[in-house]
């Protein structure tokens, strides 16, 4: 096999050859390690010497994560799953059979001596089980030719906790009929049918669940149970012991003591453990001495463990259980140290009591082919043993003749495990019915295919470590040279200290490169600004305030282009050309009233705008005031990043959007300055701020400070605690949170850390700016939603602004936070970029309608998803229930609200998640903080109560996956709405696409009116100018107070003067509003790759663009390579393009007469080159053109200036 290949290399490096010696002294051994080569190591060790193998990490998600890669090494018949329980013994609810069943294969494999390795989270272990004795977790083995008593197999299944029940379809089920027995193994994908002639077993066939349709004959079958106790005789006796006088009074016991009698096990016997047994154990207690335990971070395991019982004990308070004892270990209690520990800890928080130190490198590869060549170049130059992992042959073969033209030499694949060899031939036709057949009979070939690898792949393994232990020469890995592999491995590393490279082709078509982000400091305008259509008032910068009639087409020379009309007082009207459209703005008054129009040729206008520019400059200086402070505070920066911020970020399962990365980026360059850092991140809900936030968050703890992370919601703070507590545990880091949520204790337990600085990351809500909250070292401030806090927080928050480093996160922020952004007062990112495949919520607002409601409860249950039922008022709530129940009584309905307690919210959010109720009935308690990507629809009653930004919030909960997601805004037919209720809800028709957030803000504000937004001393300036105008006026101020160079001076516009068509025709593109859009991003693009973008968005939304429309778009390319070459005008005249302003170095100039027969002027810096529309070779510019590119003079004249030199810049 291929990890013993890979073990014999590894274990050159001096640092495992320590742990071996160590491990073989029958010492405890702790090796300082990166997460990311945990499970290498421990598959390397695994293999040189198998044993049975317990793996404890931090967290469900982790575990999963460390089972994969560990069977991607070893093969999937060594590893197996110790999953936490999430259910309550105290609680009427049934276990997760499969989840049990997992539990009882995973410990009965390690007890017995199985060479395989658990994979277990630390609070997994905290349940109790039986003792050993009771040897509960035996399984039950079937066999064709053995004889047993027929009668005698329901008895056996009953007792393991299966069901007799009409079909086996479901995992823990059963059922007979005539001399067959069929039985959905827990454990299994598929059921089997057992067939007898008369007591001797027959046949034993997997079956395809949705038919009972037999597909493959199977010598035998192992049934582990799915209930963690076994009714032995002793457990029988002690139950009536102990219940039988009480059962005399109580029916509910004594049917229960009769279904003990008959040997039922059912969930209500879990609480009653402690009495069947009298002593219960952790289930490490069931593991032999034998074994090897392996900890992944021990400090972060204890306290794990501490918090998760905490938590059950807080639980089980609330349910009327003072005691846990039996039911549960105690985290003290809880024994790591009975068999014998290699211990992984993180290099960061290694310290001095380590066996040895171990470095591992990322492969950095991602996203490009040249790193990758030169990465593996580098590594083969080194004559390190290279490993390359493609389990595509296509994709193998391609690569292979890629390195055979680097001249990089490689050796043909290996396999990784051979638990495909002999398995993928075997295929059976049988047409499907429907995709549930489909995956039935997929999940029964499963089934029989991953028998045959397992014990295929069990040889393998044993064999090769039988050939090491003889002492036996194991094959090695080729030096200096790249050995293809066929496997897939989940990710890549390189340990330079055993000259050992393995890559995974999984790295390579990772996510884009971070290095390869630009920061843009510049802000996209129209995503910030009002979108404006025709009726709307609007501000032209020279002219004042007009209507915004249409977008008017006039033919000037022969050639037709787009026009804005304005409509101005006493009738006047304006033409405004479309490169102009950036001068234009929608007018948002201080308090939402109809402005009064601007007379054209009057001084009206210069009068209301100096008056506007000179109040900007006042407020300027108090603006700047703050930021002079910041400046002048030196601050501790961060180092760069190091290997572990590295392989944090590895560990991010998407791809990230180019807009994160340019924030990221744009963080890390602030975090990395001697001075704090204030950045806005603006982000639609769902598009990922949190990755961007935990980035930071690691990169300030990595370079030894605290974070806080400040949260509106105890729920928001609870779903933020355990995304950075799965993302931080393995590498040593303390995450705590701070909530109602939390008992007394373990607040003060928190707080008392974070004040002697074991605690690394503490969220939680605004109970974070209380005085005992005293961090020993705080570095940075998280702020999620800073708009939903109140006066006195804000005041809080801006004076931390001044010490340390403030990240704020917002979906909708308030418009004062975005003009203090757009000012230069604070910096600002923007995640616009959805995910991939991320779709747009379909709308729908109207009056209520039960038959609407039951329409969409019953189309999104049935297609298997869940609902959100927003009721915002919790004296009524209870009427909303009783029309869900009428609307769609087979939906399984939970409430939510702010009246219940905390433990009841997360009881009844956990069964959301788990998909035990389809209609979450709730307050707006919801708004934030869940992330469930299978509730896809969402409807609202009462929808006019709420404000715009808290809609536009609440319609995030849905939409969180590729699956088309649907949100009902609902009101009642009976009452009239205010015309702000239906101003926001029409907000919510229009802005339907991605990423609308911050239009859906200016349009809160727009509604609400501007009047509060900068003081009362302004009100008049907002009157006169608008929002948008009096925000640019400041931002100017802003700079010129600074002493910013460039402050106040415009950049010289090129004059493009070319005979063309120069418009979006309302067949392609219909929607005025959208034209508009797209002439807004046009006249703001900063740069050509901002155009292509445009280009790409328009074209992918309406088609191929006309002419027309292309020779808009090229327009806007010559006027941004224009103003690099610093032109001053181009023009078509007499038969000539000529430039005026540029300078035309002499080869170039010789080449283009050469070519087109041009002629330079260098003293008055003008190029004249002749141009012939539509003319053959060797009549000048013009020939051979391409039509799809557009002939014309404006394609002619982008062409010219990209061989000018401007196309050095793309």
């Amino acid at each position: 096999m291929l990890i013993h290949r890979i073990a014999a290399q590894l274990y050159t490096a001096e640092a495992l050859q320590a742990v071996e010696a160590g491990l073989d002294a029958g010492e405890d051994v702790t090796l300082a390690v990166s997460q990311s080569g945990r499970t290498l190591m421990a598959a390397a060790q695994f293999a040189r010497r198998p044993r049975p193998t317990v793996y404890i990490v931090s967290g469900e998600d982790a575990a999963d994560r460390a089972a994969r890669s560990l069977a991607a090494y070893v093969g999937l018949a060594h590893v197996c799953r110790f999953p936490e329980r999430k259910d309550y013994p105290w609680r009427e609810q049934a276990p997760d059979d499969a989840v049990v069943a997992q539990r009882c294969e995973a410990l009965g494999r390690i007890v017995r001596g199985d060479n395989c390795i658990m994979v277990a989270s630390a609070r997994a272990l905290l349940r109790c089980v039986p003792p050993v004795e009771s040897r509960y977790w035996e399984s039950t083995t079937f066999a064709v030719g053995e004889e047993i008593p027929f009668d005698e197999v329901p008895q056996r299944l009953v007792g393991m906790g299966y069901t007799n029940a009409g079909a086996a379809d479901a995992p823990g089920l059963f059922r007979v009929h005539g001399d067959t027995v069929e039985v959905f193994p827990a454990q299994e994908k598929a059921p089997v049918r057992i067939e007898f002639f008369g007591d001797e077993i027959d046949r034993i066939r997997r079956m395809v669940s949705s038919t009972g349709q037999t597909i493959g004959n199977e010598d035998s079958i192992e049934i582990f149970p799915c209930r963690e106790l076994a009714l032995t005789d002793e457990a029988v006796h002690n139950m009536h012991v102990a219940l039988y006088r009480a059962s005399q009074d109580d029916s509910k016991l004594a049917a229960l003591l009769e279904m003990v009698d008959a040997r039922i096990v059912t969930p209500e016997l879990d609480r009653f453990l402690p009495v069947m047994y009298g002593q219960t154990v952790s289930p490490l207690a069931h593991v032999s001495g034998k074994a090897l335990v392996v900890l992944s971070e021990p400090r972060s395991l204890f306290d794990d463990c501490l918090r998760a019982y905490e938590d059950i004990e807080a639980r089980a308070g609330e349910a009327g259980i003072d005691r846990l004892d039996g039911l549960y270990v105690r985290a003290q209690q809880l024994d790591f140290g009975a068999q014998q520990r290699l211990n992984y800890v993180s290099l960061i928080r290694a310290g001095g009591a380590v066996t040895a130190e171990l470095k591992i490198e990322q492969p950095a590869i991602a996203g490009s082919d040249n790193r990758f060549m030169t990465r593996v170049q580098e590594v083969v130059g080194k004559r390190y043993a290279c490993v390359f992992a493609i389990p595509d042959r296509g994709a193998r073969e391609s690569m292979e003749l890629t390195f055979g033209d680097e001249g990089i030499t490689f050796e043909e694949s290996l396999t990784a495990a051979p638990e495909n060899a002999g398995v993928i031939g075997e295929r059976v036709r049988v047409a499907a019915a429907d995709s549930a057949d489909r995956a039935a009979r997929q999940d029964a070939h499963a089934a029989i295919r991953e028998r045959k690898a397992d014990a295929l792949n069990a040889r393998s393994l044993e064999a090769g470590a039988a050939q090491a232990a003889a002492g036996a020469a194991v094959p090695t890995i080729s030096r200096g040279r790249v050995t293809f592999v066929d496997a897939a491995l989940p990710q890549g590393v390189v340990v330079p200290d055993a000259n050992l490279a393995v890559f995974s082709i999984a790295d390579l078509n990772a996510r884009m490169d971070a290095n390869r982000a630009r920061s843009r400091r510049k802000v996209d305008i129209t995503q910030i600004t009002f979108p404006f259509k025709p009726g709307d008032y609007v501000v032209h910068a020279t002219h004042g305030i007009a209507l915004f009639s249409e977008i008017a087409r006039q033919e000037v020379g022969g050639k037709e282009r787009d026009y804005f009309l304005l409509e101005y007082a006493d009738g006047d009207k304006l033409y405004v050309p479309l490169e102009q459209v950036d001068r234009i703005t929608r007018y948002v008054g201080p308090d939402g009233d109809k402005p009064r129009l601007t007379r054209l040729n009057t001084a009206d206008w210069t009068r209301a705008t100096n008056k506007a520019r000179k109040n900007a400059k006042k407020l300027a200086f108090d603006l700047v005031d703050l930021y002079t402070r910041r400046s002048s505070i030196t601050g501790i920066a961060c180092p760069p990043d190091t290997p572990e911020q590295i392989e944090m970020e590895e560990s991010f399962p998407y791809d990230e959007t180019r807009d994160q990365l340019e924030a990221i980026a744009d963080i890390k360059a602030d975090m990395e300055a001697p001075k704090p850092m204030d950045r806005l991140l603006c982000g639609d809900v769902g598009f990922g701020k949190t990755e961007v936030a935990l980035r930071a968050a690691f990169k300030c703890v990595d370079s030894g400070r605290q974070v806080m992370v400040l949260c509106p919601t105890t729920i928001l703070a609870q779903q933020h605690y355990e995304t950075f507590f799965e993302r931080f545990a393995p590498f040593g880091l303390e995450v705590e949170v701070l909530s109602r949520f939390r008992t007394p204790a373990q607040q003060k337990r928190a707080l008392k850390a974070f004040a002697e600085g074991t605690i690394d990351v503490l969220i939680g809500t605004h109970r974070l700016l209380s005085a005992d909250v005293n961090p020993k070292n705080l570095g940075m401030v998280i702020i999620d939603e800073e708009q939903r806090f109140g006066v006195q927080h804000k005041e809080q928050l801006k004076n931390l602004r001044e010490q340390i480093d403030v990240l704020t996160l917002s979906a909708t922020p308030i418009p004062r936070t975005m003009q203090m952004a757009t000012s230069g007062v604070r910096d600002m990112s923007l995640i616009t970029t959805p995910p991939t495949g991320r779709r747009p919520v379909i709308v729908h607002v109207g009056e209520y309608d039960p038959d609407v409601v039951s329409a969409a409860i019953r189309l999104e249950v049935g297609r298997g998803g869940q609902v959100y039922y927003v009721s915002n008022r919790v004296k009524t709530i209870d009427d909303a229930v009783a029309r869900v129940h009428e609307a769609a009584p087979e939906a399984r309905v939970g409430v939510a609200h702010g009246k219940m307690s905390p433990r009841e919210v997360e009881d009844v959010m956990i069964e959301f998640a788990t998909k035990k109720i389809d209609v979450l009935i709730a307050t707006t308690i919801v708004e934030s903080g869940i992330d469930n990507a299978t509730a896809n629809t969402l409807i609202i009653e009462d929808s006019q109560r709420l404000g715009l930004a808290q809609l536009y919030q609440l319609k995030g909960r849905v939409g969180r996956s590729a699956t088309q997601a649907y949100a009902y805004f609902m009101f009642p037919g009976e009452l009239p709405l205010t015309e702000e209720a239906t101003a926001r809800l029409t907000a919510l028709s229009e802005f339907q696409d991605l990423g609308s957030g911050m239009r859906i803000a200016m349009r809160d504000l727009e509604i609400r009116g501007a009047g509060s937004l900068m003081g009362a001393e302004q009100h008049g300036n907002l009157s006169s100018v608008g929002f948008d105008l009096f925000t640019q006026m400041l931002g100017q101020a802003v700079a010129e107070a600074r002493g910013d160079d460039d402050a106040g001076v415009e950049a010289a516009s090129v004059g493009i003067n070319l005979p063309a068509d120069y418009f979006l025709s309302e067949e392609y593109l219909p929607a005025v509003d959208q034209r508009v859009l797209v002439y807004r991003k046009l006249a703001a693009a900063e740069d050509l790759e901002s155009i292509d973008e445009v280009q790409e968005e328009t074209e992918a939304a309406h088609g191929e663009l006309p002419l027309a429309g292309l020779n808009l778009f090229n327009r806007a390319r010559i006027r941004i390579r224009g103003e690099r070459l610093g032109l001053e005008s181009v023009t078509l005249s007499g038969g000539r393009i000529t430039f005026l302003g540029v300078d035309v170095p002499k080869k170039v100039a010789f080449e283009l007469k050469t070519r087109y027969g041009a002629v330079n002027f260098p003293k008055s810096r003008k190029l004249s080159v002749p141009y012939k529309a539509g003319a053959g070779a060797g009549s000048g510019l013009g020939r051979g053109l391409d039509a799809n590119d557009g002939t014309g003079p404006v394609a002619a004249a982008l062409m010219l200036l990209q061989q000018l030199g401007a196309s050095d810049d793309d």
